[in-house]
Parts: structure tokens; C-alpha cells; sequence
């Protein structure tokens, strides 16, 4: 199975940025998407950022991912 998770873009350096995620800092390839600017939250899928996505959106689906994970925590 395959995730793309959405990550605030915290730096861009040319066709490269740093995601940022609960502090944790990570390069991703800018190439595939158009315009990239600091704030923004992308798709980052196999070190790639792939599609930008809403702030609400992202947050949304983020708040979920903690969820699942925090119940496998528990089993």
C-alpha cells in the first residue's frame, strides 16, 4: 500500500523544499508541482511532493492519521 501525506512546506531551494511534520524536517523534489511557496501543504509521496492541497484539508486528514496510528498504539 501506498500514502501520500500532506506536509507544510517549509523551505524551497530551487526544485528541492523541506517538509516539516511534528518538528521533523524532511527534503522532498519539487519538480511536479507548479509554484511552490513556503506555507503551502503538499502531497509527499515517495520523496516527491505530487499535488498541493488546502491548509483545511491537509489538517483534516492529518488529525485522522493520528488517530489510526494512536489506535494501533493501544492494541
Amino acid at each position: 500500500m501506498c500514502w501520500a501525506v500532506p506536509l507544510r512546506l517549509v523551505e524551497v531551494s530551487g526544485q528541492a523544499g523541506k517538509v516539516e511534520l511534528a518538528g521533523t524536517l524532511r527534503e522532498v523534489g519539487l519538480q511536479l508541482i507548479s509554484e511552490p511557496q513556503v506555507g503551502d501543504y503538499v502531497l509527499v509521496h515517495a520523496g516527491f511532493a505530487i499535488q498541493k492541497v488546502d491548509q483545511q484539508e491537509a489538517e483534516e486528514t492529518l488529525r485522522f492519521l493520528a488517530e489510526v496510528f494512536a489506535g494501533r498504539e493501544e492494541a
